[in-house]
C-alpha cells in the first residue's frame, strides 16, 4: 500500500495533543529518521521542550492552548517544528524562519514538509505499521519505575526507543524523589 507522503505525515495528527517535551521527542524521532542536521553551528538538530518554548516566545509557531505545564500542542505545531529544523537544514536563519511561517497556510506548510520529508516518512516503523494495518491492536511496553508505578509505551510511539524509556524512567523517578523505591 503506498500512501503519499502527506497521509504518511497525516497519521502522526493522532498523537496530538502533546505537552512540549511529547511534541519534542515526536518531531526528533522523523528528524532522525530523515537525517536532518542544521548547518548552523549554534541550531540543534533535535528540538526540546526548552527550544519549543524559545520558538513560541519569538514567534516562530503560534501560542500552545494552555500555559505552563498545562499547554498543549497540536498537529500544525508538530508541522511548524518540522519546518524549522528542515529550513535550519537548509542553512535559513530564525529571522527569515520566522517571516515564513508568518505567511504560510496550514495546507502548504504540510506539503513543504512532507516532500522534505517524504523518504523519512516512508521509513518510520509507525506510519508503515498504521498505513499497513491500521486496524491491528496496539501493542504496549511496560516499565516498571518503582514499587506500585508503572510507565506503558506503545510500541510504534518514538517514545518507545530504549534511551526515550531510560529517560522517562528516570525523570518518574526523580519526580517520586525517593532513592531508597529505586
Amino acid at each position: 500500500m503506498a500512501d503519499s507522503p502527506i497521509a504518511l505525515l497525516r497519521a502522526h495528527a493522532k498523537h496530538a495533543p502533546w505537552n512540549a517535551r511529547g511534541l519534542a521527542a515526536h518531531v526528533t524521532a522523523l528528524v532522525d529518521a530523515a537525517g536532518v542536521r542544521p548547518t548552523n553551528a549554534s541550531a540543534r538538530a533535535a528540538p526540546s521542550a526548552r527550544s519549543i518554548r524559545f520558538y513560541v516566545a519569538n514567534g516562530l509557531m503560534e501560542r500552545p492552548e494552555g500555559t505552563g505545564t498545562a499547554a498543549t500542542y497540536n498537529y500544525r505545531h508538530f508541522l511548524q517544528l518540522l519546518a524549522i529544523k528542515i529550513r535550519q537544514r537548509e542553512g535559513i536563519t530564525l529571522d527569515v524562519i520566522k517571516g515564513e511561517m508568518k505567511e504560510v497556510t496550514g495546507d502548504a506548510l504540510e506539503r513543504r514538509v512532507a516532500s522534505s520529508l517524504a523518504a523519512a516518512l516512508g521509513a518510520t516503523v509507525e506510519t508503515r505499521k498504521h498505513a499497513v494495518d491500521a486496524d491491528a491492536p496496539a501493542s504496549w511496553r511496560r516499565l516498571s519505575v518503582a514499587d506500585g508505578v508503572e510507565l506503558h509505551v506503545r510500541d510504534d510511539s518514538p517514545a518507545s526507543r530504549e534511551e526515550a524509556l531510560v529517560a522517562m524512567r528516570e525523570a518518574v523517578r526523580a519526580a517520586l524523589g525517593r532513592e531508597d523505591i529505586r
